[in-house]
Formats: structure tokens, sequence, C-alpha cells
């Protein structure tokens, strides 16, 4: 039986008077001034009836519900407490702007620390060249400390309060985030709230027979409900390992693990998992974070009798950690990570709940546009699936460090035509090279051979044409590649959103085979496209070189740079409003960006042949008679046909 709302806040309200209390120890031993203590209990007044309206929907049927929201008040507290000045004031200043991460002027980088700059101390050496790149937002792959071996790209964590020591320590990722913060660079970590590594102190804990701590986890004495479970779920990882939970032999028990065996799910039906997560999420904050990348989303909260993604207590956890970080550590925002279908995507999507989300849908449709020559599917998508809540923004990426999965809807595919399951194994084919004509040269990750499902690894660069066509020397074949590529980041930097490089990206590094010499990497074929950055390629920026490679990367650097600084430049590209042109040429994708009062037209042609829109088009879309392509200047006029080169694309500014 539902409880009516103001029996809830009833219930808030008389929870939070008896726990002022401890409020007034937790500023007594901290130590804190009047004005932060008023700051705090400002936003506490706001936020706390919705936030125990969640935790009372999660959490009230415990018995201890009432402890552990004592507990979850007094961490946001001492949270609040223990965060640094200077962090303080970037809150106050984003309360007073809360759409800054909608600006124009954000354009993002994500890297592995080790694999771009070795270590956090290196890495700060750095500054001044994602500063000259155009970069004001920068992603670090996980680089807390993690179990030895295989650790999923460092998605197994031991300790969320410790770097990994290869890379440095907690000290030097405070040092890099102040450097970045001065340079005007947002920091982006991930937070890996799914799972922990086997060897975390809570899974050693309950390893050791504790059985307060194994209840941090999913831990069966046998099959019997394991077995329940398997029915409704999927697997994540088939070609790896077989079902969703793993035998312990030193407990003797079987532990549920979506993932790898290695990766213990988090038991959030027990609130004691959610308080000591927020304590870290918070310690991580501190350290000087502006995003958090959520991880697996979708994975949360399980329940029998459902395939444990997605569920709507999902959402209510996720609401409920926004509410505790617009309290505690307000200038924080959530960025959602959920590679699933379309329509679950965007559930997440929020000021509630994530305010920015990865974009797969667009990346893979960007891909398959190049693939099929044809726009058609993609603007299927984009015109109903690209729009947002107010206050959020999709982070618009090309490549990242993980694979490409074809997460278009086949609903959407079929109204076009297109028959979902022959198209991704076209894709597929195509995009490791095995379609007559494909200039790709992916590779595949997690085939598997009986149901016909993959997924594509492979470096932007490779994916483009590049690798082929260094391999055959064919110049042609080069300009080609490089076109795909400035169309690519021209949508993506245009579209709507923050637009994120994986680095490398900008000098147009090809797969690296060589990871397969490595054991702990030489499984996952993701590797190929997470290569060792060259610091060398630095010496080839030089206008003067000519030919060679060297020529290849500086016309890929210096176009990338253009384009972010052109899309500094240009107020229409901030927010998140974009209207679709119909061009009336399948090749041809059309949009407006509409942003107070100022207009961009893109025109981007995916197709290896000249084509043709009507003048007529744009003048009704960007309403006037002369329009500017503000990348390479030239004018056109909508009284005749624009005519627009092999993958070329037009940002059209009126004149």
């Amino acid at each position: 039986m539902s409880i009516a709302q103001d029996e809830i806040d009833f219930k808030a309200d008389l929870t939070l008077q008896r726990l002022q209390p401890q409020l007034q120890e937790v500023w007594q031993t901290s130590q804190i001034d009047d004005v932060k203590i008023h700051e705090f209990e400002s936003r506490l007044n706001e936020h706390w009836r919705p936030l125990f309206g969640l935790l009372f929907q999660l959490y009230s049927s415990r018995y201890d519900f009432f402890y552990h929201i004592e507990q979850v008040l007094l961490t946001a507290a001492r949270g609040w407490a223990e965060r640094p000045e200077d962090l303080c004031a970037l809150d106050r200043h984003r309360i007073n702007e809360p759409n800054w991460f909608q600006s124009e002027r954000i354009s993002g980088g994500a890297l592995y620390v080790d694999l771009f700059g070795e270590n956090l101390s290196k890495l700060r050496e750095q500054v001044s060249y994602f500063k000259n790149l155009g970069l004001t937002y920068l992603h670090l792959m996980p680089l807390f400390a993690v179990r030895p071996g295989n650790n999923d790209g460092g998605y197994a964590i031991s300790t969320y309060r410790s770097v990994d020591p290869r890379l440095g320590t907690i000290d030097d990722l405070r040092l890099l985030a102040a450097d970045l913060r001065e340079a005007g660079i947002s920091l982006v970590l991930d937070f890996v709230f799914n799972h922990t590594s086997d060897d975390h102190e809570w899974a050693k804990l309950a390893q050791s027979g504790n059985r307060e701590y194994q209840e941090y986890y999913y831990i069966f004495p046998d099959r019997e409900k394991p077995e329940q479970y398997e029915r409704t779920l999927r697997e994540i990882f088939p070609t790896v390992r077989r079902g969703n939970f793993t035998w312990h032999d030193g407990m003797q028990q079987w532990v549920w693990t979506s993932f790898n065996s290695f990766q213990w799910d988090l038991n959030y039906t027990n609130p004691a998992v959610f308080r000591a997560m927020l304590e870290e999420m918070f310690f991580i904050a501190n350290t000087g974070i502006d995003i958090l990348r959520l991880d697996a989303v979708a994975f949360i909260w399980k329940q029998m009798g459902t395939n444990c993604e997605n569920l709507p207590e999902a959402h209510t956890l996720i609401q409920a950690f926004n509410r505790l970080a617009r309290i505690a550590t307000p200038g924080l925002l959530f960025k959602s990570e959920a590679i699933v279908h379309p329509d679950d995507v965007v559930k997440y999507i929020s000021e509630h709940e994530c305010q920015i989300s990865y974009n797969p849908t667009l990346m893979a449709l960007l891909w398959e546009s190049l693939a099929t020559r044809n726009v058609s599917l993609l603007v299927q998508t984009l015109r109903h699936r690209y729009k947002l809540p107010k206050n959020t923004a999709w982070v618009n990426y090309l490549r990242c460090h993980d694979d490409i999965g074809w997460t278009f809807d086949d609903a959407d595919a079929q109204a076009i035509g297109i028959n979902a399951y022959d198209h991704r194994k076209f894709l597929n084919d195509f995009y490791t090279g095995q379609f007559p004509g494909s200039f790709a040269r992916g590779v595949p990750f997690q085939e598997n051979h009986e149901t016909g499902d993959m997924r594509i690894s492979g470096t932007m660069a490779s994916l483009a044409g590049l690798e082929q066509a260094i391999e055959e020397e064919n110049e042609e074949k080069k300009e080609l590649a490089l076109r795909r590529m400035l169309l690519l980041h021209g949508v993506s930097l245009s579209i709507g959103g923050i637009p994120l490089l994986y680095l490398g990206e900008e000098w147009g590094m090809l797969n690296d085979y060589d990871f397969v010499k490595d054991p702990a990497k030489a499984g996952d074929s993701r590797w190929i496209h997470r290569p060792k950055m060259q610091w060398q390629f630095l010496e080839e920026l030089d206008d003067h070189i000519k030919a060679g490679n060297g020529s290849i990367r500086s016309t890929i650097f210096r176009s990338t740079q253009k384009l972010i600084a052109l899309r500094k430049s240009l107020p229409a590209l901030a927010g998140q409003d974009m209207e679709l042109i119909a061009t009336a040429n399948e090749h041809i994708l059309g949009y407006v960006r509409l942003y107070e009062g100022n207009r961009l037209i893109v025109l981007a042609n995916f197709s290896d042949e000249a084509q043709v829109i009507e003048g007529n088009k744009l003048r009704t879309a960007g309403l006037g008679r002369f329009f500017q392509n503000v990348i390479d200047d030239k004018t056109y006029a909508t009284s005749e046909q624009l005519v627009l080169a092999p993958y070329q694309i037009l940002w059209l500014n009126r004149v």
C-alpha cells in the first residue's frame, strides 16, 4: 500500500528535526564557519524531502532504515565540511550558472593516464597541450588501485581512496586537478559503483566470513537462487564466461559477477552499501573532480524474475545520489554510461538524475552512415531520439575506450525498410574489412558464432580508411580517409551537446596490433584502439612538412584544432536545440543549430561522390539568401544549387 506524499513529508521533517543535534556535532568537530554551515543547511532544506522520499521508497521496509538515513545525512555533512575552499567557491559559481556545461566553449578529451602521459605527474606537463588543442573537459579513464593482472581496463577497483601506484598518488591527482582547474579544464573521472574487485577490502572481509560484509554482495550457498535469476538474465560477455555467477573456492559459495569473475556486483538492496559508496563518491569528488561518469548504471539493481537491467529502482538510486551531491558537492555533475536500447538510454538523463549522458546511438549511426553512404537511418533516429529534458546534454563521441555496438532501434530500421539483423551483419562485415569495397580495418570484439552477435574494435582512423590507404600507399584513399574523419568531427562538434575526443584521434592514430604481446591484454581486442601516445608526433607539427605520414598527422591535428576553435566562436552551438532539415538527398545530413537568437546551418555529405542540395532548402532553413561556410570562408548564394564535395561538411552562417 502506497503512503501519501504528505505523510512521507511529515516523516521527513520529523526525522530531520531529530537529527539536528548530530549535525551540530559534525559542525563542531569540523570547525567550519557559520557561512559554510548556512550554505549546507539551505541546500539541505531544499533537497531533504525529495531525498528522504527516494530513500524511503528503496529502504523503508528495512528494520534499520532510520539508522542508515542518519548515517547518510552525517556522511553528506562531513563531505561538505571536508570540501576544499576552492571547490566550494566553484560550487557557488555553478549554482548561479547551472548550465555551464552546455556552453559552446566545452570540448572534451578522454585518455588513459599511463598510455598518454605515463603517470599523473607527467600528465601535468601536458596541460598546455590540452589547452593548445582547445579542450575544456578532460576525462581520465580509471586510475584507482586495481587488482593485479586482468582488471578490465581499470574497472576492477581495489580501493577508491588510492591511485594505482604505477600512476602516482592521490596527492598527484589533487595537483593535476588544481592545474586543470586553473587552465579552465573540467576534470572527469569514473565512479565504478556497480561492482568492486574481488580484492577490495569489503570483498576480502566477506571472504573471511564476515557476515556484515557478505551482505555487501550477492552471495549464495548453492545454485538454487542463481539458477532462478539466470532464467531471465542475459550474459554480458558470453564468449569469455557463461552465466552471471562465479564459484568462490575459499567461501565455498556463489557470487554474482555480471561482467567478469573478479568483479563482484554490489548489493544495493542493503542501505549500508549505498552509504558506503556515498562516502567513496564524496572522497573522489573532493579531490577536485567536476564530473563523475557513472559506470554500468543499467545493472545496479537486481530483482528476481526480471533481466536486472534498467529497473525503476536503479533510477531511484541514482536520483538519491544526485540529491546528495546537490547538498554536499553542488558543483558536481553525473554522466551516465548506459550502452543499452535507445529508449532506455534517455531514461537516465534529467537534471535530477544524470545531467549528461553518452550518446552511443549517434556514434553507431554516424559509422553506419559512412558505411552505407546514406543518412536515412540516422535521420529517422535523430527525428525522435535527440531531444533531451531541460538542463541536460548529450556527450557526443566518435570512438572511446570501448567497442562499437550497433545500438539502433530495430523499429527505426524497419520503418525505412531495413532488416535490423541483416544490417548489423553487414556493418560487422564492413567494419572488419570483409565486405567488398570496405575501407575499414576494425577487428571483432566478443564475436558469438552461435548468435552472430559481434561488436567492433578499432581506432577512428583505422575505421575511417586511413590504415588501408597507408598500407596501399594510395594518395586518393588517404584524402578520402581524412575527409571522413573531418566530417565525423564536424558533426560531433556541431550537432548539440559536449563533443568528446578519444585522445589520439587528433593525430589519426592507427590500430595497435602489438597489444597481443601483453598476456593481460591479449584476450581483449579493445586494446587495439588504446595505443600508447607517440610524443615524437609533436615534432611533426611543422607547417613545412609536405610529404609522408607527418603531413597526414599534421593535417588531422590542425583541422581538428581549427574546428574546436570555431565551435568556441559560434554561440549557436551552445545548448542542445537541433532541428533537422529535409535535404531531399539521402546522402546529406542537414540540421539547424539554434541558441538565443543565434543560428547555424550544418550540411554533411556522407557519400564518396559530390552531392547536390537545392539552395532554397538553405534559404528557408537559414532565413537568408547568402551564407558563409565558416570552415573555409566560402560564400554560397541560395539562388543556385549547393554542391557538396565527397564527405564535405559545411558550417553555414548567414551573411
